[in-house]
C-alpha cells in the first residue's frame, strides 16, 4: 500500500494539453458557475470537465463525468503524509493507512461493547511497550498484547471492508502514504454510488484500530521488502543527503526501525483526529455519472464531518548544496550511477523548465542521453527525469555502465551530456517536438478515469487545486520557452551541487532487519457479517447489461494483396495504430529478438539512426519492432495526420537498413552485460525457476543463444531478417479515424506485399514437465526475505473450465479479501504479499498452472509453507464471501467495455483460444449457475493433495537446507542452469 516513488501526475498533465496549433491556442480561465442548489469552480476548456466544490464543511470535492463505460474511479486523499509524522514516530502516517481498512465500530465487529474493553487494554499495553526498555519486561508485555488481541478478535471480522467492496463490484481497493499525502483509491460499478458513499463516510467517521498487531507485523514485512529493494535504498540515502533539513530527507514513507518496533495507537489516534478533517481532504470522482446528482450525494454522506483548525509541515527553506556528494550503496542487484539534484517547488517555472530539460536529455527517442548515449551505446542504459513535490523537486540523471566501464566513467559520459546542453549544443526543434508530441498523449490519456482522479487529486495535494488553471496553461508557456532560456537556466542549475549515488555489486553489510515478534493467529471469523454489512448489501441497484463484442460487427474484413486486414474505424479522435502482425517469433527463428535489437541503431542509405530516432519524434509518431516467443508485431502509431510519412518512414527502415559492424559489436556487448545483469535480479531468477518447474530442464526461459552463440552472430544473418520480414505471412491491424476502403487503398500503396508468403521455420515445442513428486527448487540470492512461489501443472485448457476458474481465483486467492490474504497475512501475519491462482494459459494447446505465493522473512518460511498449504489441501468454506466473489465476477463483465484497440486484442486472445466469438459470452452464462459445491470440487479435483513445486529464492545462510528438504526433493540450481548461459 505504499507508494515510495510518486508519478509526476501534475507535470505530466502539462505535457499532455500541449500539442500543435489547436490546443495550443486554448485558453485556461476559472469560471464560477451554479447547478442543482451548489456553486462549483471549473476551468475554460478542460478535457477533463472537472467541477472543483468546496461543501460548507470545508470538504474539497472534485468530479469529472466521463460516461464511456458504467464504472467510477475514486480516490478520498489527506493532505497529510510523512512529512507530518512525529520526529518521535516516524511511520505513524503509514500505520494510519493500514488501520483505515479495518472498520468502526459498526463495521469489523460482531459485538463493539465487548471488543472495546479488550481494544482500550491492548492500547494501554502498546504505551507500556514503548516506555520500556528491558528486554525480558518488553517481551512480558508484548505476550499480554498478543494474548488480549487473539480474545478481541473473538469479536472482529477481519477485512469486512474489503468484502463489502468487492460484493459491490469494486476491484482496486488499495492506498498509499507518502510524503504530503495518503490516498485511498478505489473504484466500483456506477449503479453502486449510494452503497458506497454509505460504506466510505462509516469508514471515516469513528475507525477502529482493531487487528493492529498482525497488521504491524505485515508493515515489518513491507520494511523488510524495502531492505531487499536496492533502488529504495538509493532513493533513501540520496534524499538524506539532498534535503538535510527537510523531512523529505530527514523521515522515510515507511518509519525507521525503532519506530516501527514501538508504535502508539495513542499518537496514531491523534494524528487522525488532527489531520483528517475535511478542510484538509479531497473527495474526487472520475467516470459516469451526473455531477448535479453526485454533488448532492456526497454532501449528505460526509456532512457529518467538522472542520477543524490544523497545521501542515512548514519547514525552513533548505540551504543551497555547494558541493559533490557521494554515496555507495550495496546489494546483489546491478550496478548503476545516480546523479542527483535539489529542484524547486511545485508550479515554478524553474520546476517548468527541469521538466522540458528532462525531455530534451531523455525522451526515448531524440533526447541527448538517447542520441549520444544510447543510440551509440556508450552505456548500457541511461535516462533522465523530473520528479515534482511539494516544495522541491529532484531531477535525476541515471546511467548503468557497459562491460568493462565503471561507475565513473558512466558518471562523466552523463556530465558531459549536461554540458552539452550548458553550451547549447542541441538542435532548438527539440523544444517544439517535445510540445508537438504531448497532443497525442492528450489524446490517449483523458479518456481514463485513473488518470484524470489521479491528476486532479495530485493538484489538490500540491496546491488545494487553486492552480488548475495554471497546470492546464503550462503548456503555452512551455511552448514559448526559447533554447537561449534553457541555456541560460542550465548553466545556474548543473553544478557542482549533486548527490551521486554508486549502486555497486555486493554484500551490504549495513542492513539490520525488523525481527519476527511472537505472534498467536488470530480469529477472522470470515463467515461473520455485521449488521451495517448486511443492510448495505441489501440494498437494491439497478442491473447493469453487459455489452459483449460481436466480431462479426464490431471489426472490418478486407484484404490487400495476399495479406488479411482487419480494422476498428476510431470515431473519437485523430489517432492511429498500425501493426503488421506475424505468427512467429523467437521460438521459430532464435535471432529474431536480436535482429529487432539491432534495427535501433541501423543506418539506411537515406537516413542515420540518429536522424531516423528524431524524425519520428518531430512528427509525434511511435513505431517498435517487437518479437515474443510465438508473436513478431511491426507497430506504428501516432497521429492520422502523419500516417503516410510514418508508415512510408518504417518501410523504408526495413527494406534498406544498412549493416554496421561497429553497431552489432557494441550491441553483442550489451547483450552479454544485460544477461550478467539479468542474473542479478531476484525476480529473474524467481521467473527462471517457475519456467523450470513447468517445463523441466529444457524450458522456454533457458531456450536461448549462449553466450559464445551471441558473439558469432553475424550482422548478415539479422539483415537478412529484418529485409525478409514482409515475406513472411502476416496480418495488417488498423485503429483509426479511416474507413476500411480508404486504409485499404492507403496501405496498399505504401505496404509491399510478395506474390507468395516464405514459409515460416517450425516452433520450437515444449514438453511439460509430470508432477509426480513434490519437488524444490532453490536458487541461493543474498537477501533479507524468503521468496517462495508454488507451481504445479494443471492440464490442458479447457473453455468450459472458465467460469470455474474465474470465481475459484477470485474467492480462493486474488485480492485483499480472499481465502488466501486473510490466513497468511491477517491471521497469521506471514507476510506482506500472498496470493494464489489457477493460471490460465494463451493458447489452447497449452497447459493451465497453479501458482501460490508468499514472500516472507526468512525465519518465517516453514510457517508460511505450512500454511499456504494447509489452505491448498483443504478449501475453506464461507458463503458470504462466494456470494462477494461471484457477484464481482459477473459485475466485472457487467461493467466491462472492450473499446479502440482492445477489441482487436480480444479478437486475437479468443482466437488462440479456440474461439469464433467473445469468450465472455460463455464465461457469463457458466458463472450464473455455479455454486460453492462446484468450486469446492474443482478445488479437490485440481489443486488440494497434489504434489507441487517449490521454487524457493532466498539467501542459504538465512534458510536451512533440512527444513527445505522437508516439503521435497530439493535441487540446488545454479544461474547457469536457471538462465541457460
Amino acid at each position: 500500500m505504499i507508494l515510495l516513488m510518486k508519478n509526476k501526475l501534475l507535470m505530466l498533465v502539462c505535457f499532455l494539453l500541449t500539442g500543435s496549433g489547436l490546443m495550443a491556442q486554448s485558453v485556461y480561465q476559472w469560471k464560477t458557475a451554479s447547478a442543482g442548489g451548489y456553486t462549483y469552480k471549473y476551468v475554460t476548456n478542460d478535457p477533463t470537465k472537472a467541477r472543483f466544490y468546496t461543501l460548507k464543511n470545508g470538504l474539497t470535492v472534485i468530479l469529472s463525468p466521463n460516461t464511456k463505460e458504467p464504472v467510477i474511479d475514486f480516490r478520498l486523499a489527506v493532505r497529510a503524509g510523512s512529512n507530518t509524522d512525529p520526529k518521535t514516530a516516524t511511520g505513524l502516517a503509514h500505520y494510519l493507512e493500514h488501520m483505515l481498512f479495518k472498520g468502526t465500530d459498526k463495521f469489523g465487529t460482531m459485538d463493539y461493547a465487548k471488543e472495546k474493553t479488550l481494544l482500550d487494554k491492548i492500547e494501554s499495553l502498546y504505551e507500556q511497550y514503548r516506555g520500556t526498555t528491558d528486554a525480558a519486561k518488553r517481551k512480558e508485555i508484548y505476550a499480554q498484547i498478543d494474548k488480549l488481541s487473539g480474545e478481541a478478535s473473538n469479536f472482529s471480522i477481519a477485512n469486512e471492508y474489503d468484502k463489502m467492496m468487492k460484493s459491490l463490484g469494486g476491484n482496486s481497493t488499495n492506498a498509499h502514504t507518502w510524503y504530503e499525502e495518503t490516498v485511498y483509491k478505489e473504484d466500483f460499478p456506477s449503479n453502486a454510488v449510494d452503497q458506497f458513499l454509505a460504506l466510505q463516510a462509516e469508514r471515516f467517521r469513528a475507525p477502529v484500530f482493531r487487528i493492529f498487531h498482525t497488521e504491524l507485523e505485515a508493515v515489518y514485512e513491507e520494511k523488510n521488502r524495502g531492505l531487499d529493494n536496492d533502488s529504495w535504498k538509493i532513493n533513501e540515502q540520496t534524499s538524506a543527503l539532498l534535503f538535510p533539513t527537510h523531512n523529505y530527507g530527514q523521515q522515510t514513507t515507511i518509519g525507521t526501525i525503532e519506530h516501527l518496533k514501538n508504535p502508539s495507537l495513542v499518537e496514531i489516534r491523534k494524528y487522525y483526529n488532527k489531520y483528517y478533517v475535511p478542510n484538509n481532504m479531497v473527495i474526487a470522482f472520475a467516470g459516469d455519472f451526473n455531477p448535479d446528482e453526485m454533488i448532492k450525494k456526497v454532501d449528505k454522506a460526509f456532512a457529518y464531518m467538522k472542520a477543524k483548525p490544523f497545521e501542515l509541515y512548514n519547514p525552513a527553506p533548505e540551504k543551497p548544496l555547494n558541493s559533490i556528494q557521494k554515496i555507495d550503496i550495496y546489494g546483489p542487484s546491478a550496478e548503476s550511477v545516480r546523479l542527483s539534484y535539489r529542484g524547486y517547488a511545485e508550479s515554478t517555472d524553474q520546476s517548468m523548465l527541469l521538466d522540458l530539460i528532462s525531455s530534451i536529455l531523455s525522451n526515448g527517442k531524440a533526447g541527448l542521453l538517447d542520441i549520444n548515449l544510447n543510440k551509440k551505446q556508450m552505456v548500457l542504459s541511461a535516462g533522465a527525469g523530473y520528479q515534482q513535490m511539494k516544495d522541491y523537486g529532484i531531477f535525476t540523471l541515471m546511467a548503468q555502465p557497459k562491460q568493462g566501464q565503471s561507475l565513473e566513467q558512466a558518471q562523466q559520459l552523463l556530465l558531459e551530456q549536461v554540458s552539452i546542453l550548458k553550451k547549447g549544443n542541441f538542435d532548438e526543434s527539440l523544444i517544439k517536438a517535445t510540445v508537438a508530441n504531448s497532443k497525442l498523449g492528450l489524446l490517449e490519456s483523458f479518456d481514463n478515469n485513473t488518470f484524470r482522479v489521479e491528476a486532479l487529486t495530485n493538484e489538490f495535494i500540491l496546491n488545494r487545486g487553486q492552480n488548475w488553471n495554471k497546470s492546464l496553461n503550462g503548456p503555452d508557456a512551455m511552448a514559448k520557452v526559447t533554447k537561449k532560456q534553457i541555456v541560460d537556466f542550465a548553466n545556474q542549475f548543473f553544478k557542482e551541487n549533486y548527490v551521486v549515488a554508486y549502486k555497486h555489486k555486493g554484500e551490504d553489510k549495513n542492513i539490520v532487519k525488523v525481527d519476527k515478534p511472537a505472534i498467536t493467529p488470530v480469529n477472522t471469523n470470515a463467515g461473520q457479517v455485521s449488521d451495517f454489512a448486511k443492510n448495505l448489501l441489501a440494498q437494491p441497484v439497478k442491473p447493469i447489461s453487459p455489452k459483449f463484442l460481436d466480431y462479426k460487427k464490431d471489426l472490418n474484413f478486407g484484404k490487400t494483396g495476399i495479406a488479411d486486414i482487419i480494422a476498428v474505424q476510431n470515431s473519437d479522435n485523430s489517432i492511429f495504430s498500425l501493426s503488421y502482425r506475424f505468427d512467429m517469433g523467437a521460438w521459430n527463428n532464435r535471432l529474431q529478438p536480436y535482429a529487432a535489437q539491432y534495427l535501433s541503431f541501423l543506418s539506411t542509405d537515406k537516413y542515420s539512426a540518429e536522424q531516423i530516432s528524431k524524425e519520428f519524434y518531430n512528427i509525434a509518431c511511435n513505431y517498435s519492432f517487437s518479437v515474443s516467443n510465438e508473436v513478431a508485431t511491426i507497430s506504428v502509431s501516432g497521429l492520422q495526420e502523419n500516417f503516410e510519412k510514418a508508415v512510408s518512414l518504417v518501410e523504408h527502415i526495413f527494406a534498406n537498413c544498412k549493416a554496421d559492424e561497429k553497431a552489432l559489436e557494441g550491441l553483442k556487448a550489451r547483450i552479454l552485460k544485460s544477461r550478467e545483469n539479468s542474473k542479478a535480479s531476484k525476480d529473474a531468477i524467481m521467473n527462471g525457476l517457475t519456467a523450470y518447474a513447468q517445463y523441466g530442464a529444457n524450458n522456454p526461459f533457458n531456450y536461448t543463444l549462449s553466450n559464445e552463440e551471441i558473439k558469432n552472430i553475424t550482422s548478415a544473418q539479422l539483415i537478412d531478417i529484418l529485409h525478409n520480414m514482409s515475406n513472411y505471412k502476416h496480418t495488417i491491424t488498423y485503429y483509426g479515424p479511416k474507413t476500411l476502403s480508404d486504409f485499404t487503398t492507403a496501405i496498399s500503396k505504401l505496404h509491399k506485399l510478395p506474390k507468395e508468403f516464405t514459409p515460416v521455420a517450425p516452433a520450437k515445442t515444449f514438453a511439460y514437465a509430470a508432477n509426480t513428486s513434490n519437488q524444490v527448487y532453490f536458487a541461493d540470492y543474498d537477501m533479507v526475505q524468503s521468496e517462495i512461489r508454488w507451481v504445479r501443472n494443471g492440464g490442458l485448457y479447457n473453455t468450459e473450465w472458465s467460469p470455474k476458474v474465474t470465481l475459484f481465483n477470485s474467492y480462493f486467492g486474488g485480492g485483499m479479501g480472499s481465502v488466501v490474504f486473510q490466513t497468511i497475512r491477517e491471521s497469521k501475519a506471514l507476510a506482506y504479499s500472498t496470493f494464489a491462482v489457477f493460471s490460465s494459459p494463451d493458447k489452447k494447446e497449452k497447459q493451465y498452472t497453479m501458482v501460490a505465493y508468499v514472500g516472507s522473512q526468512a525465519d518465517k518460511m516453514n510457517d508460511a509453507v505450512n500454511g499456504m498449504n494447509e489452505l491448498l489441501n483443504e478449501l475453506p468454506q464461507n458463503e458470504k464471501a462466494f456470494e462477494a466473489s461471484k457477484y464481482n465476477a459477473l459485475n466485472g463483465i457487467e461493467t466491462s467495455r472492450i473499446t479502440k484497440t482492445g477489441i482487436l486484442g480480444a479478437y486475437f486472445s479468443d482466437k488462440k483460444l479456440g474461439f469464433d466469438h467473445d469468450s465472455r459470452i460463455d464465461e457469463y452464462a457458466g458463472l450464473k449457475p455455479l455454486t460453492f459445491a462446484d468450486i469446492k470440487s474443482f478445488h479437490g479435483n485440481n489443486v488440494a493433495n497434489k504434489t507441487y513445486n517449490y521454487c524457493i529464492v532466498a539467501s542459504e545462510k538465512k534458510v536451512k537446507m533440512e527444513d527445505m528438504q522437508k516439503f521435497g526433493t530439493v535441487n540446488k540450481l545454479t544461474l547457469e542452469q536457471i538462465f541457460g548461459y
